[in-house]
C-alpha cells in the first residue's frame, strides 16, 4: 500500500505516479489522502490498480477509467468516470452532474444521488445510483444500462437509442421517445447480478423498465413536435 499525500504532492505528479503504476500492471494499491475537493484526481489510468480516495473530490475525478477500481470516500463533483472504459468507479456518497457520461464500458456505482444529466450519451457503461438521479438523466443515451434505486427526476431518457434504464421509484416524467417497456426474465437476471456486485439493497421485481420507442432514430414529418 502507497500513500500519497495530496497536501505533500501536487495533482500532476500524483496522477503521473498513478499512470505509471497502472501502465506496469502490477495491481499495485494506493491511498491518496487529503483530496481537499481537487479536480482531476486519479484520471486516465488503465491498467490494473485499486485507488481509493480518503474525503471529496472535485469535477472528472476517474476520468477515462481503465481497468483500474477506484473509491471515492466522499462525494464527487460534476463528470466522474467520464467516459470510462472499464473497470470500477464507486462513490460511497453524491455525484454531481453528467455523472458517467459518455461512458463506454466498466461500472460506476453511486452510493448516494446523483444531479441531473446522469449517464448522457452513455455508451455501454452500467451505472447504479442508490439514491436519486436529477433532470435529463441518460440523455442520448446509446448502451448500457443505468439503474435506479431511487425517484428520477423530469425528461428521463430524453431522446434514448438502445441503454436500458431501471427505476424503483417515480419517474417525474419521461423524455421524448422514451417509455415504459416490459420486464422479461433477462432482465430480472441482470438486475438481480448487478444489484448484488453494487451491495444494492434492492429487489429485481420492485423496478421498472423504461427504454426507447424507436420512433425518432430518422426524421419523420409525422413526429416532427416530437423534436
Amino acid at each position: 500500500m502507497t500513500v500519497l499525500d495530496m497536501s505533500q504532492v501536487a495533482l500532476r505528479e500524483l496522477n503521473s505516479t498513478l499512470q505509471a503504476a497502472a501502465k506496469d500492471r502490477k495491481n499495485e494499491a494506493f491511498d491518496i489522502t487529503n483530496p481537499r475537493g481537487s479536480h482531476a484526481v486519479a484520471v486516465g489510468l488503465d491498467g490494473p490498480l485499486d485507488v481509493t480516495i480518503k474525503g471529496s473530490t472535485g469535477y472528472y475525478c476517474a476520468g477515462m477509467n481503465k481497468e483500474a477500481t477506484v473509491t471515492v470516500e466522499g462525494s464527487t463533483g460534476p463528470g466522474v468516470a467520464e467516459n470510462m472504459m472499464s473497470g470500477v468507479v464507486t462513490i460511497e456518497g453524491d455525484a454531481s452532474q453528467y455523472a458517467g457520461a459518455t461512458g463506454r464500458g466498466g461500472l460506476l456505482n453511486i452510493k448516494g444521488n446523483a444531479s441531473s444529466r446522469c449517464g448522457i450519451s452513455m455508451k455501454g457503461i452500467d451505472i447504479v445510483v442508490h439514491g436519486n438521479i436529477g433532470h435529463m438523466s441518460a440523455f442520448m443515451a446509446q448502451r448500457g444500462n443505468l439503474v435506479v434505486l431511487g425517484d428520477a427526476g423530469d425528461a428521463l431518457g430524453d431522446s434514448l437509442y438502445e441503454a436500458r434504464l431501471f427505476v424503483r421509484g417515480k419517474v417525474k416524467s419521461l423524455g421524448a421517445d422514451c417509455i415504459e417497456k416490459e420486464m422479461r426474465p433477462e432482465h430480472i437476471t441482470f438486475l438481480e447480478d448487478i444489484l448484488e456486485k453494487t451491495g444494492a439493497d434492492a429487489k429485481p421485481e420492485e423496478f421498472k423498465r423504461y427504454g426507447s420507442a424507436r420512433k425518432l432514430y430518422n426524421f419523420n414529418i409525422d413526429h416532427a413536435d416530437e423534436y
